[in-house]
């Protein structure tokens, strides 16, 4: 497998920049070609670098959420970790890229963990679980998702709660997705950065009413912690 984003985060913090990285774009099951999803968009890989600072109001209400031990999953260039860090929190960036796993250590994280998150070991336990920037999307659909939401228990101790972000995406179709077989939040994601692509992947932007009824059928409680007015909005689940 191509680490084509771990690479890019990996030239931004050595050589201070590198080529543009892309985000190629497709529905996994509803309408290929739909003009409305891009199908390629630039990510600023600087995002990635991004101080507490430069952080929006919904990712300070995240960090302020976390409790105890925590497990920052997806972590990227480490940025929410070592936010965390510096608030004297015991976090563990979680990061399945080894360049960008490279990155977070050099950067300062003291504890980093290149695994992939379905396949971690459920020895250790977490009081909190954070995934940003729509982490919770590395579950892929819906189907995904619970299982994500059954397999998680395993590494939360007692009382331990799950904190992401998500975004519904109908507002690209003027709030009312068009009649399809899959979900309008399934999509087909593949990265571009100096002429390599990624293997492509599932990626899940999931409504809010949706959540809230998956995570209930899965025994979790879902309380709303913040929402910014852009269709983006802050959970916790416990």
């Amino acid at each position: 497998m191509k680490d084509v984003l771990g690479q890019a985060i990996s030239d931004f913090y050595y050589r201070g920049g590198g080529a543009k990285l892309w985000v190629h774009t497709s529905s996994t099951l509803g309408w290929p070609g739909d003009k409305r999803i891009r199908p390629r968009e630039e990510m600023p890989v600087k995002i990635y670098f991004r101080s507490m600072e430069e952080m929006p109001e919904l990712e300070w209400v995240a960090l302020q959420q976390c409790r105890g031990r925590i497990l920052d999953i997806g972590a990227g260039a480490g940025s929410h970790a070592l936010a965390l860090q510096q608030l004297g929190q015991d976090v563990a960036a979680l990061e399945i890229s080894p360049l960008a796993s490279e990155v977070i250590k050099a950067r300062g994280v003291k504890k980093v963990l290149c695994a992939d998150v379905f396949q971690l070991s459920a020895r250790k336990k977490y009081d909190t679980l954070l995934l940003m920037m729509n982490g919770i999307g590395l579950t892929g659909t819906l189907s995904g998702l619970r299982n994500f939401l059954r397999t998680s228990r395993a590494l939360l101790r007692p009382g331990g709660s799950l904190v992401f972000d998500s975004s519904d995406i109908a507002y690209l179709y003027g709030g009312t997705p068009p009649p399809s077989p899959g979900y309008y939040g399934e999509l087909l994601y593949r990265y571009e950065y100096r002429r390599q692509l990624s293997d492509p992947f599932n990626w899940l932007f999931i409504d809010r009413q949706t959540l809230a009824g998956i995570a209930a059928a899965e025994g979790w409680q879902m309380e709303l912690l913040y929402e910014d007015g852009n269709d983006q909005y802050l959970v916790k689940c416990w």
